[in-house]
């Protein structure tokens, strides 16, 4: 027998022990390492596969040391894939023994989908008129002889944009859409654009995009007709929602071409060769072909969670790793039409006679796939992410997908990704008609009680301007708290598919504590919180939203909200969500209703401080994104329009006001006077569409507010009622005026100089008091208490206060009634008129 020397012993013993330490087995992973080597912290592995396999042995050995759990300890550095990563039902752990992959102390470890584009050159022929060295060159890289398709490219971790035909964030807009023959006709002046293979147009289509190749281009003097390629075509034509559209108010559909050598003419844009196999880049101001890192997109998945039914992937962490570089190939290979939330369509039609077994006036069918996403996981429970970084990533980020429960998501940062941040749960199946109620006989195919939590979601869906920050589909039992989410093209977040009040899978849903802003930069028909479909004790609860882009090519420039309840919502309690406006849509929600209670700009400055992300994890703030170039939203306004004249067709009023979108809107009736209240953007374009329909009216806009009191800012501890009733009164001043003037002035003054006043709506509990002049008439607002009574209320403003008196004493000399007001009448009350709400 040949007896081992003692030192050989001792250093095997002290290898053994390094890698299985008292907190478990570790396995550690550097880019110097070799996998070859034990893998311990002095002899790493070279790639997480390896540690993974390692993981997997140790587990089916039952090795003692994995009692308290495994470490795949990743160093710092960049790991670059030449496959996913798949975590598969071996790699599983327990509750007691989880497997985690993570980041060593103050490392950043990357993993990367991604592969550099090196050795480039300045061009030495004039390209597209650029003089000489203007454009860089560098040869595609290929893969097994065939080259690398991508359609993104990073310069220095910021991406270039695909060549197009407009400048900067400029986009044109079509001329015509005919479906019949699925062409478009585009305006075409700048005869040096070609038509090249591979040539793409991106349209903006309502609350969606489309991505679609041209086949080819038939250019008439100044315009030109597109034709594109299948299946895109005939879905594009056929498909009813979201389509182009065509609208002498606000624009038609917006687009640009895009991928094409003939397009490629301003910094920042590169455009591959596929033919020549070359890379052409024009780069930024500031930089060096010398220094800089280019990066293109290899594989669509970076990490696959993938159990089975029966054997699902549980007890599995990720901890401080980076995931960057994914690629998405479908629309350069299929085209792209989404019907919503980035849900492609496979097929989709208008029926010639509506109607469906669950939907009596369904118009339309659609079945849609789901893109891919850089992380996906399915049929796994108790997995967890946590701070780690998503970034520079073609579509979503990451996906909880089917048969996903007991799932945490916190902590992370998602940035800088061309789809959504997360999407989460089924959406539907390829198989299964859009708008179908999912019912589910396996309760393991559900996804349920996921944690979404404290992660910072920025600068996300900026390839398809339809995604989402978080987007939900059929869930249960979910928790999406405490997430910050800013810089989005469309919504912050949705949860709910289906467009139905028919009971499903989802229930028990809580969307709570989130901070969304400067949202809506592309699109519209859009909320920082949209809702589909029944969802029985969910709750959305204490949000903080506010700031929304003013998108230049929207569809509809006024439908954008903070709280947006579509088709079929139902059972949600919707309460203190802290937002800069009650600009809120109610579109077909379910029979049994919502319930709404506190949601403005009174709510507690509490609920808006402790709304987003919270410690450990407050230092992602520092990464949020905001485009300080982009405008935003102004903000409505209160006015008052009065329409003058006979025989008013209220129905036909209410009609021409529908797509202005205003905020609180209220019709008031007095003989021949026609009173429209609310907030609103744009009176003068509401005026116009208002005279352009009722050419005999006289119409006439009151924006003098010459007298705001809120009760929010001047009544102590005043907390304001959650629905207000609002009493619209109109008197005369004087003819003169001087008298006019003074009776401004005073009003001006009031709340310095006679406080008592105020003090007495305060008493009254007055929720506003505001007054509008036009010329020499007044319209005055009083806004009180839903279910309370004016006559109960307006008492009170002088108990005790006998200045109140003196004030109204005083005014009196400066009112008279309008013309057609009894000799007696001063303030004549305008009778409110029943608005039904619609979309």
């Amino acid at each position: 027998m040949r007896l081992i020397p003692f030192n050989k012993l001792l250093v095997v013993f002290l290898m053994v022990f390094t890698l299985f330490s008292a907190n478990g087995a570790e396995i550690w992973v550097s880019p110097s390492g070799k996998d070859s080597n034990l893998g311990t912290k002095s002899n790493p592995l070279a790639t997480v596969h390896m540690a993974m396999r390692k993981a997997r042995e140790l587990r089916r050995l039952k090795d003692p040391s994995i009692k308290d759990g495994i470490r795949i300890i990743v160093m710092n550095g960049t790991y670059y894939l030449d496959e996913p990563l798949f975590v598969r039902p071996e790699d599983s752990g327990t509750a007691e023994s989880p497997t985690t992959i993570e980041a060593d102390v103050n490392a950043r470890p990357i993993i990367s989908g991604g592969i550099e584009i090196k050795n480039w050159t300045k061009s030495t022929t004039v390209i597209n008129g650029l003089k000489k060295g203007s454009v860089w060159v560098a040869n595609a890289p290929k893969k097994a002889g065939s080259l690398i398709n991508y359609r993104q490219l990073w310069v220095n971790g910021k991406k270039a944009v695909r060549a197009k035909n407009t400048a900067g964030n400029a986009m044109d807009r079509i001329l015509s859409w005919d479906h019949e023959s699925q062409t478009c006709w585009i305006p075409f002046k700048d005869k040096s654009v070609k038509f090249e293979p591979g040539m793409e147009m991106f349209i903006v289509q309502w609350w969606s995009i489309a991505n679609l190749r041209i086949k080819n281009i038939e250019v008439q003097k100044d315009s030109a007709r597109l034709s594109f390629e299948e299946p895109e075509s005939r879905i594009q034509s056929e498909h009813p929602w979201p389509a182009p559209w065509i609208s002498k108010n606000n624009g038609n559909s917006a687009y640009f071409l895009n991928n094409a050598f003939s397009l490629l003419n301003e910094p920042g844009e590169w455009y591959l060769d596929k033919k020549n196999a070359k890379i052409y880049y024009i780069p930024r101001a500031g930089e060096d072909i010398n220094s800089v890192t280019v990066t293109a997109p290899v594989l669509e998945n970076l990490v696959e969670v993938k159990g089975t039914i029966d054997s699902p992937v549980s007890h599995f962490r990720f901890k401080g790793i980076s995931f960057q570089y994914s690629n998405w190939l479908r629309p350069s290979q299929q085209g792209h039409v989404p019907l919503q939330s980035g849900l492609y369509l496979l097929d989709a039609y208008k029926l010639k006679q509506p109607g469906t077994p669950n939907q009596a006036n369904l118009e339309n069918q659609a079945w849609v796939g789901r893109p891919r996403s850089a992380v996906e996981v399915n049929y796994a429970n108790n997995i967890q992410f946590e701070s780690c970084r998503f970034e520079h990533l073609a579509s979503t980020g990451l996906d909880l997908n089917k048969g996903t429960n007991h799932n945490t998501v916190k902590g992370n940062l998602f940035k800088d990704i061309g789809g959504s941040a997360i999407n989460v749960g089924i959406f539907s199946e390829e198989a299964f008609e859009a708008h179908l109620p999912l019912i589910i006989k396996d309760e393991r195919e559900m996804c349920s009680d996921e944690v979404i939590s404290d992660n910072l979601i920025t600068n996300v869906t900026n390839e398809d301007w339809g995604t989402l920050g978080i987007s939900a589909g059929f869930v249960r039992n979910i928790t999406i708290e405490h997430n910050e989410i800013s810089d989005v093209s469309y919504s912050g977040m949705a949860m709910g598919w289906g467009w139905t009040h028919t009971p499903n899978v989802m229930q028990n849903n809580k969307i709570l504590g989130n901070k969304i802003h400067h949202y809506a930069k592309h699109l519209h028909d859009v909320a920082g919180i949209y809702t589909l479909s029944a969802q029985p004790n969910s709750r959305i609860e204490e949000n903080y939203i506010d700031k929304v882009y003013n998108s230049p090519y929207a569809h509809d420039p006024f439908l954008w909200m903070y709280l947006y309840t579509d088709e079929g919502s139902e059972g949600f309690t919707i309460k203190n969500n802290w937002i800069a406006e009650k600009k809120i849509l109610k579109n077909h929600n379910g029979p049994k209703g919502n319930i709404w209670e506190h949601n403005d700009p009174y709510v507690s400055d509490k609920i808006k401080d402790a709304a987003g992300i919270r410690a450990p994890y407050k230092d992602l703030e520092k990464e949020v994104v905001i485009d300080e170039k982009w405008g935003l939203q102004e903000m409505p306004k209160p006015y008052a329009i009065e329409l003058i004249g006979s025989d008013f067709d209220i129905e036909k009023i209410k009609s021409t006001l529908t797509g202005f979108r205003i905020v609180g809107q209220e019709l008031y009736q007095w003989k021949n006077h026609l009173v429209i209240y609310g907030k609103m953007n744009q009176p003068e374009r509401t005026k116009r569409k208002l005279a352009g329909a009722f050419p005999s009216l006289e119409i006439k806009i009151y924006e003098d507010l010459v007298y705001d009191f809120q009760n929010f800012e001047r009544c102590k501890d005043s907390k304001p009622a959650s629905d207000w009733e609002n009493i619209v009164l109109t008197a005369n001043l004087p003819a003169d005026e001087k008298g006019q003037k003074e009776y401004v002035e005073y009003h001006k003054t009031q709340f310095e100089k006679w406080p008592e006043v105020a003090k007495g709506f305060c008493n009254a509990d007055f929720q506003q008091l505001q007054v509008f002049k036009k010329d020499r008439q007044l319209i005055l607002v009083i806004s009180i208490p839903k279910g309370e009574n004016l006559d109960k209320l307006n008492p009170k403003t002088t108990e005790n206060n006998p200045r109140v008196d003196d004030w109204n004493a005083l005014m009196k000399k400066y009112q008279s009634g309008i013309e057609g007001a009894k000799p007696d009448e001063t303030w004549i009350f305008l009778n409110k008129v029943e608005i039904e709400a619609k979309k």
